[in-house]
């Protein structure tokens, strides 16, 4: 059951950092759901190394958006992902 909550919060996720860098007409939903995972892993990795873990729900779902939203700029950056 938690894989399934993982899968729905990814994909909530990585819509919303696709909206925020402009790339929600390129990505579909698995690739939101793959971008809102491993964003959010990377968010919540850079957090901790800047000594930021922890809070509420709003502050985890901050993170994990600006993880994902990070995750879509290194792609781009990389010639991974095109800009619309």
């Amino acid at each position: 059951m938690e894989w399934l909550w993982a899968l729905i919060v990814g994909g909530i996720v990585g819509w919303l950092a696709s909206i925020l860098m402009k790339a929600d007409m390129q990505m579909g939903l698995i690739a939101n759901i793959l971008v809102g995972i491993v964003g959010s892993a990377l968010g919540f990795w850079l957090a901790g190394m800047l000594g930021l873990a922890g809070g509420g729900l709003v502050v985890r779902l901050i993170v994990g958006v600006a993880g994902a939203a990070l995750l879509i700029f290194l792609l781009r950056a990389l010639g991974l992902f095109k800009k619309a």
